[in-house]
C-alpha cells in the first residue's frame, strides 16, 4: 500500500475566485426553506422522539418513532411535518449498499431502553436531524448512543475507533466523541442531555465525522457518526398546552418586582412588563386591574379563548396567576413590540419595514383570522383586531393579541347581539351602529390594518383636509378618481412591487364593504394576497353610494366617541403608552 506523506501543488495552475462559503450556506439555507414550505406546519410540536434507523418503538407513554428514510449517501427527509433529516457522504475503500447506512446490533443490549439499541443510524460524512413547527422556547435534547458495530473481544476488530463531533444549533457541544470510551466499553448505553433554544420553531442536531480514529475496522468503511436515538422536550410544555399557573414570588422575580424599567407598555386595562424566568425564557406580563369589573372579565375570557389555541400568528399565552388582588396574564415576549408602533409610532419606535416585510405581516394577520373564524375547534371573533393588537417578534413575523373583548361565534346563530367593544375605526359599521356582530365584523376591522399596512399610517390620524373622516375615506375618494397607488407609503419610495400593493389595497377595500354580505372570508383574503385567488369585481358605482350613506352616519357616531375618549383622556391623562399608542377603546352598553 502507497501511503502520501505530502502533496507537491506546484504544477496546479489554480485560477478564479476562492467560492464565498457564507454565499453558499445561504443559498443551502434557501432551498431547504423551499422543501419546508411544501408541507406547511398545521400547529406547533412541543416534542419530537425518534428511533434512528428503527422501527417505531413505544416505551412507557412516548413512542419514538420509526427512521426509516435516512440511509443513503445524500439524502433529504423533508415530509414529516415534526421533524426531518439529512445524510451526506459516501464510505471510503469499499461500495456500499443503502441498508448498510443502519447499524443492527448483533448482541443485546441490557438495561432501561433496551429497544431503542437494537439499530442506530450510520453516516460517512454528516448526519443531521432537525425537529421543525416546534414551539419557540427552551428545550432539552436528549441524544442516545451505544457502539454496536466495534467489537470488544481479543481480535483485531477491538481495535476499531469511531470519533465524530455533535453540534446543536450550530454550536460545538462535543469533540472527538468516542462512544465506547464515554459508555465503557461497546454494548453499553449512553445517555447525554443538552440545553437548547428554539427561536424559529427549528431546533437542529448534526453529527460530523471528525476525520479521526479507524477506518477499516472491524471492516472497511467502519468509521463516522452513529446514534440510537433522540428526543426534544420543550421545558414549558405544560404551560404552552394549557394554562400554567405561576406564583406571584415567581412573577415579581421575573419582572424586578415590576421594576419600572421593565414595562413595555400600557393598555386600556392594565400594563404591561418585560420578565425573565429562572430557565431564561423571556416572558410578558400583563397586570389586569381587579377592581375593575371590565379588568376581572378580561382576565376570564382571555384565559378561555386562547389557552388551547395554537397556530404560529397567535400571540401565545403561558399561564396566569391570581394571587390576592393580583390578576396577571403571562405570554410570550415578542421583541418588536406592535404593529402600531413600527409604522406609526414615534421615531424611536418606527421601523423601516420594507415591501415583502409588510406582504407578509399582512397574510400572517389574516392567516390567524382565518384560524380562529373557520379553522379553530372554537370558532373566534376577536372583536378588537387593530394595528396595537399585533404584535411583531424578532424577525417581525406578526401574532394576533389582546383576546379580552372577543366573543365565541356560534355557529347555529346568524349573529351575536352584544354591547359594542372596540376601538374606533377599526369597528364594522354594522356592530358600531347596531351591535350586529359577526365574523365578517373582524374581516372590516383587518381591512383597515391591511390599508394601515400599505399608507403606514393611521386610519384616525390620518386627515388629508377636513373633507375626510379617516385614511379609509380618503382611500375611496382615491378608488373613484383611479389614483390608488397614492396611498402607498412614501417612505417606500418606488422599492415595491405595484401589483402586490394594489392587490391590497383592493383587498382592503373589499373589505370594508359596508354590507357584511359582500366581505370575503379570511380564507378567501389568504388566497388573494398569496395570488391563488382572483380579486372579484368592483362595482365602484354601488360602492361610492353604499360609502356615501355610511360615512353619513359614521360621522357622527365618531365624533360623538372621539368627545368622549378626549374628555376620559382629560381625566385619566396618565394612561400615555407604548401598546395602545394611538388608540381608544370605546364601550356601550
Amino acid at each position: 500500500m502507497v501511503f502520501f506523506w505530502g502533496r507537491d501543488l506546484s504544477f496546479n495552475r489554480l485560477e478564479g475566485q476562492i467560492p464565498d462559503l457564507e454565499s453558499q450556506e445561504r443559498l443551502q439555507l434557501l432551498e431547504l426553506g423551499k422543501c419546508l414550505s411544501s408541507n406547511p406546519c398545521s400547529k406547533n410540536w412541543y416534542s419530537v422522539h425518534i428511533n434512528c434507523g428503527g422501527e417505531s418503538v413505544t416505551i412507557g407513554d412516548t413512542t419514538y418513532e420509526a427512521d426509516e428514510d435516512s440511509a443513503g449517501a445524500a439524502k433529504f427527509v423533508y415530509w414529516r411535518e415534526s421533524w426531518g433529516s439529512s445524510n451526506t457522504g459516501d464510505f471510503w475503500d469499499r461500495p456500499i449498499a443503502l441498508n448498510e447506512y443502519k447499524a443492527t446490533n448483533v448482541s443485546s443490549i441490557k438495561g432501561q431502553n433496551s429497544e431503542l439499541y437494537t439499530t442506530a443510524r450510520l453516516s460517512a460524512l454528516s448526519l443531521t436531524y432537525y425537529g421543525r413547527c416546534l414551539a419557540n422556547g427552551k428545550y432539552t435534547v436528549t441524544l442516545h448512543f451505544a457502539e454496536i458495530v466495534i467489537r470488544d473481544n481479543r481480535s483485531f476488530q477491538s481495535l476499531g475507533k469511531r470519533m465524530f463531533d455533535v453540534y446543536i444549533q450550530g454550536e460545538r457541544k462535543l469533540k472527538d466523541f468516542d462512544i465506547r470510551t464515554a459508555a465503557g466499553g461497546v454494548d453499553e448505553s449512553w445517555t447525554r442531555k443538552f440545553n437548547a433554544s428554539v427561536e424559529d420553531g427549528i431546533l437542529e442536531v448534526r453529527f460530523q465525522y471528525a476525520g479521526k480514529g479507524t477506518t477499516a475496522v472491524p471492516r472497511r468503511g467502519s468509521y463516522g457518526p452513529l446514534v440510537s436515538a433522540i428526543s426534544f422536550e420543550a421545558k414549558l410544555r405544560g404551560l404552552d398546552l394549557l394554562t400554567g399557573v405561576f406564583t406571584i414570588r415567581q412573577i415579581k422575580a421575573a419582572t424586578n418586582n415590576f421594576d419600572v424599567a421593565n414595562k413595555i407598555g400600557e393598555g386600556g386595562f392594565g400594563s404591561v412588563y418585560k420578565g425573565t424566568l429562572l430557565d431564561g425564557t423571556v416572558i410578558a406580563v400583563k397586570q389586569l386591574s381587579s377592581k375593575s369589573k371590565q379588568g376581572n372579565r378580561e382576565f376570564v375570557n382571555e384565559i378561555g379563548m386562547i389557552s388551547g389555541l395554537q397556530h404560529p400568528n397567535l400571540v401565545k399565552l403561558y399561564g396566569c396567576c391570581a394571587e390576592g388582588n393580583q390578576l396577571l396574564l403571562v405570554y410570550e415576549y415578542l421583541e418588536n413590540n406592535s404593529l402600531a408602533l413600527a409604522l406609526f409610532g414615534s421615531d424611536e419606535h418606527r421601523l423601516q419595514i420594507e415591501w415583502p416585510t409588510r406582504q407578509n405581516i399582512c397574510i400572517g394577520i389574516a392567516k390567524g383570522l382565518a384560524f380562529l373564524h373557520e379553522e379553530s375547534s372554537l370558532k373566534i371573533v376577536h372583536r378588537d383586531m387593530k394595528a396595537t393588537n399585533v404584535l411583531l417578534d424578532k424577525k417581525l413575523n406578526p401574532k394576533i393579541s389582546d383576546f379580552g373583548l372577543a366573543k365565541l361565534d356560534d355557529e347555529d346563530k346568524t349573529h351575536i347581539s352584544t354591547r359594542i367593544a372596540g376601538t374606533i375605526g377599526y369597528m364594522a359599521p354594522e356592530y358600531a351602529l347596531w351591535g350586529y356582530l359577526t365574523y365578517k365584523a373582524d374581516v372590516y376591522s383587518f381591512g383597515v390594518v391591511a390599508l394601515e399596512i400599505v399608507a403606514g399610517k393611521n386610519n384616525m390620524k390620518y386627515r388629508p383636509n377636513e373633507k375626510f373622516v379617516c385614511l379609509l375615506d380618503w382611500a375611496l375618494v382615491l378608488q373613484k378618481h383611479g389614483k390608488l397607488m397614492e396611498l402607498v407609503d412614501e417612505t417606500l419610495n418606488s422599492d415595491f412591487k405595484k401589483d402586490e400593493a394594489l392587490r391590497m389595497i383592493n383587498v382592503a377595500l373589499l373589505c370594508t364593504n359596508p354590507s357584511p354580505a359582500l366581505r370575503p372570508t379570511m380564507s378567501a383574503v389568504v388566497s388573494i394576497l398569496e395570488d391563488h385567488l382572483d380579486l372579484p369585481e368592483f362595482n365602484l358605482e354601488s360602492r361610492s353610494h353604499d360609502d356615501e350613506l355610511k360615512f353619513q352616519g359614521l360621522r357622527d357616531k365618531y365624533d360623538e366617541m372621539r368627545s368622549l375618549s378626549e374628555s376620559q383622556t382629560l381625566i385619566h391623562s396618565s394612561n400615555t403608552t407604548r401598546r395602545d399608542c394611538s388608540s381608544t377603546t370605546a364601550e356601550s352598553s
